[in-house]
């Protein structure tokens, strides 16, 4: 019986001893060897076979990734450093640099000279266009990382608007017109005295943060610490200063960690770091560049254009200066009366070769080409105003011939106002005797001059009767700025400025009201002009300024208020290796920032 069931008595007493023998390795501590996870496997190339060779057993050595490089970009800049605050940043262009890529404003300006949302989300205009309910961003931080808020605005508005702020006159006499309130802190109210469709251009100055300025007054903020130690919610944030006897000579940016966190900030902005080098003059910029110290730099004058093209090291960019070079008429002057008859300005126009001033004037062979290009508008190119030709049905054209004529009909008319109010003969000769006043720039004197030319050869012209007596009257600088401004002269060249604005209301320039005691520096008095600018103005919704502003540039031409001669070309020179860069609308020398996000370097 049990030999029948031998080899499973046999089988039953393996299985019990290897159980115990399992329980006990379960007490003892032993542990069984951990899982892990399976490697695929991978596809590898035949090798070619070869005889075996021995080598030497390696120890293992441990491969350490190099740290990515930091790109550096370093640009020049001529002057020096005073206030890295935005509130400041019009009294110096070295400053105004700086301050762009740390702080911002409500608004910003793009490529087309459009304003768009920055600090703000958006804004509604009332009705009536007084007030402006703006609505702010909830996910910015200053770079120290408190979070922004409208407490933040309020104390930047109430600095300007201070009768201590140390700042320029303009803004603080134009944020004293405006009450601002904090509905709550992430939506801010604005009223203004009277419509202004510019506001939100207005907008676009950097805001301080209270939390790092509390109890500081306007009065002293210019001499604040904070002005050396910047804190913004920009782009890029203060990272270090190089003082070298006392004078800033280095500071430098990198990309706020901050702002990183940001939608905007996820992506782009590949130049990690800018390091603006300053230095006291050109020449010195010059020699930087030559050493291979720099990779940009930026001028708006005319007479370092030619020296950065001749530069091989760096490549240029051109844009517009937001100047416009005229020739004004005074309107307001008893021995120049006619230049109140349209038909005068529009023969002088018309007698006008603009091309040839300025190939005449303002060609530089160094350059490979003009300083400056022609101006046709009293709007800056690239504007989303801007219009000329036949968008609106209005040119400039060079007809001596035609200018002859007129000038012709317009002498006999004054020659007969003459007869009935001082009893001369008739057939007297009319004389047409002014003066251009410039100041001893030595482009302008030769437009000047070439402007005086051109005129006077239009009495020499078949069928004419009457005389052209046209000078040139030559004053520095300080003279200049004391006529222009008191209205002392006949015709002037004078380089009307938008500088800081992007918006292009005019209104301060050609406006009627604003003689004598504004900048329609000839007393320019046409109902048609004002009436434009005051719609444009008061449009807050935009629906009609486009056409408010064609109507304006229309009737300029057709009425020649006063001649548009040339725009200044701003240079960005920038190291070939530098791409991404594209220069649109230029309202200051810091848009040209515009697209940094954009920017790389190889």
């Amino acid at each position: 019986m049990l030999k029948t069931y031998r080899w499973q008595i046999i089988a039953l007493l393996v299985s019990i001893i290897l159980f115990g023998v399992a329980i006990v390795l379960r007490f003892s501590g032993t542990e069984s060897p951990s899982l892990q996870p399976t490697t695929p496997p991978i596809a590898q190339q035949p090798e070619t076979t070869s005889e075996p060779t021995t080598s030497p057993t390696s120890t293992p050595q441990l491969i350490q990734q190099s740290p990515p490089t930091v790109i550096t970009y370093r640009e020049g800049l001529a002057g020096e450093v005073k206030r890295l605050n935005p509130l400041f940043a019009d009294l110096n262009p070295v400053d105004a640099d700086i301050t762009a890529l740390i702080f911002e404003g409500l608004t910003r300006v793009n490529a087309f000279g459009e304003i768009e949302p920055a600090l703000a989300k958006n804004w509604l205009v009332s009705f009536d266009g007084l007030e402006y309910v703006v609505q702010l961003r909830d996910d910015v931080l200053w770079h120290d990382g408190v979070p922004f808020t409208a407490q933040d605005v309020v104390y930047t508005i109430d600095l300007l608007q201070s009768p201590d702020f140390p700042g320029s006159d303009q803004l603080n006499t134009f944020w004293r017109t405006v009450e601002v309130q904090a509905i709550d802190p992430y939506l801010i109210r604005f009223r203004l005295a009277q419509p202004l469709a510019s506001f939100p251009d207005a907008l676009r100055i950097g805001i301080l943060p209270y939390h790092a300025l509390e109890g500081t007054t306007a009065a002293q903020l210019a001499n604040h610490p904070f002005n050396l130690d910047p804190i913004g919610t920009g782009a890029y944030q203060l990272e270090g200063l190089h003082i070298d006897d006392g004078t800033i000579k280095q500071v430098d940016l990198r990309v706020a960690p901050n702002f990183r966190l940001r939608p905007e900030g996820q992506t782009g902005y590949a130049l990690e770091r800018i390091s603006f080098r300053i230095y006291d003059t050109f020449d010195a910029i010059l020699t930087a560049i030559s050493a291979g110290e720099l990779d940009a730099y930026a001028s708006n004058n005319r007479y370092e254009r030619p020296a950065l093209m001749g530069q091989t090291r760096l490549i240029p960019y051109t844009g517009y200066e937001p100047t416009i070079g005229f020739l004004v008429f005074n309107w307001d002057r008893a021995n120049v009366s006619y230049f109140k008859e349209a038909r005068v300005r529009q023969a002088l126009a018309l007698g006008l070769n603009r091309d040839s001033i300025i190939e005449r004037n303002f060609f530089d062979p160094q350059a490979g080409g003009n300083v400056a290009v022609v101006a046709n508008s009293p709007l800056l190119p690239l504007s989303w105003a801007y219009s000329y030709g036949d968008d609106i049905n209005a040119y400039w054209v060079y007809d001596p011939f035609r200018a002859a004529t007129e000038l012709q009909t317009a002498s006999e008319r004054i020659a007969r106002a003459n007869q009935r109010q001082n009893e001369t003969d008739a057939t007297e000769l009319v004389s047409f005797t002014f003066a251009i006043l410039t100041r001893d720039d030595p482009a302008l004197v030769g437009v000047a001059q070439e402007i005086a030319a051109q005129w006077n050869q239009l009495s020499t012209l078949p069928d004419t009767t009457f005389q052209m007596n046209i000078t040139v009257d030559v004053v520095d600088a300080e003279t200049y700025y004391t006529r222009l401004t008191s209205g002392d002269f006949d015709t002037v060249l004078v380089e009307l400025s938008q500088e800081g604005n992007a918006d292009p209301d005019v209104y301060a320039f050609w406006h009627q009201g604003q003689y004598p005691n504004g900048q329609n520096y000839g007393g320019a008095n046409d109902t048609a002009i004002s009436q434009a600018l005051e719609l444009a103005r008061q449009d807050v919704n935009g629906t009609n300024r486009a056409i408010h502003y064609n109507n304006f540039q229309r009737a300029f031409i057709e009425r020649a208020v006063a001649l548009p001669l040339y725009i200044p070309l701003f240079t960005y020179a920038v190291n070939p290796d530098v791409t991404g860069i594209q220069i649109g609308f230029i309202g200051a020398s810091s848009d040209r920032f515009m697209t940094i996000r954009d920017w790389r370097m190889e």
